[in-house]
């Protein structure tokens, strides 16, 4: 399906959504039927962003942030970052081909994955180390893939490629070839928070700060590319959660953050380049 395509099936669903609100909310208040019209927008709006951007760009989408610009902060919820059932002590993932990969990496074990305990991944970068405390408890099958990653050197010599500011405060890393459209010629499906939310799906949260999370194409797309949350971010609950940076890499990402975007943009290249020269595995 074209792109022109997927915008057109958006404006369809934005045409019968406003349809159908306008029928239901005719002995509503004007101000609630307001609210539940920038709902609308705003969900359809993520819909035509993700339709209309390239399928090969693992991104996190900006445009879904802003849109929760409309929401007050006492309606946006902050991410528990623990799951409400536990899972089995293990579990089975499933890493499916998708497209070339930009550095040669394997795939991860499949079979009998742990879903408990912490494992710690540090990024050494020019400006200092970033810790992080990865969660299997929370997507094993995403802890799995990163700490596979890692150990096999798919992340030392790259460069984090994106930085923004505003309703998203993250930097974005993962891709080999510093454009945002590189990833490890696998993909996996989205974990915590997306499988335990359902149709609730379409409501924002706070992504806290110092939080990493995946960034995707789309549903299931996950892939190498991921992001630090250096302040608090609000989103769909669309990106996998995975891990937290420590006290230590949160000053890192501090000083990374201050240096703001390059040129002065809400959202570029870093303003000062931040390499990853290596990432390192503690268990």
């Amino acid at each position: 399906m074209s792109n022109e395509q997927r915008g057109q099936e958006a404006l369809d669903a934005l045409d019968k959504a406003l349809k159908s609100r306008d029928r239901a909310e005719k002995s509503k208040p004007l101000a609630v039927v307001a609210m539940s019209t920038v709902a609308i927008l705003a969900i359809v709006g993520v819909v035509w962003f993700l339709a209309t951007r390239d399928s090969e760009e693992d991104v996190v989408a900006d445009d879904a942030a802003e849109s929760t610009e409309q929401t007050s902060e006492a309606q946006v919820e902050p991410l528990a970052l623990q799951r409400e059932t536990p899972l089995q002590e293990t579990v089975t993932c499933s890493y499916d081909d998708a497209g070339e990969a930009a550095r040669e990496v394997s795939k991860p074990q499949t079979e009998n994955v742990p879903a408990t305990g912490e494992v710690t991944v540090t990024l050494q970068t020019g400006q200092g180390p970033i810790p992080m405390t990865l969660d299997r408890s929370v997507s094993p099958c995403t802890v799995n893939a990163f700490v596979h990653m890692s150990e096999q050197g798919y992340f030392n010599d790259t460069v984090c490629h994106r930085m923004t500011s505003g309703a998203l405060n993250v930097l974005q890393c993962g891709d080999p070839t510093g454009t945002g459209r590189g990833g490890p010629g696998f993909q996996f499906a989205n974990e915590y928070p997306t499988d335990e939310m359902g149709a609730q799906t379409a409501k924002p949260v706070t992504y806290p700060r110092g939080t990493v999370a995946m960034a995707n194409s789309g549903p299931d797309t996950n892939g190498s590319q991921f992001f630090l949350n250096y302040d608090d971010s609000q989103l769909p609950p669309d990106y996998t959660y995975f891990a937290k940076i420590t006290d230590e890499g949160m000053d890192t990402l501090g000083k990374i953050a201050e240096a703001g975007v390059e040129g002065g943009a809400s959202d570029g290249a870093p303003a000062e380049e931040v390499r990853i020269s290596e990432a390192t595995v503690s268990r």
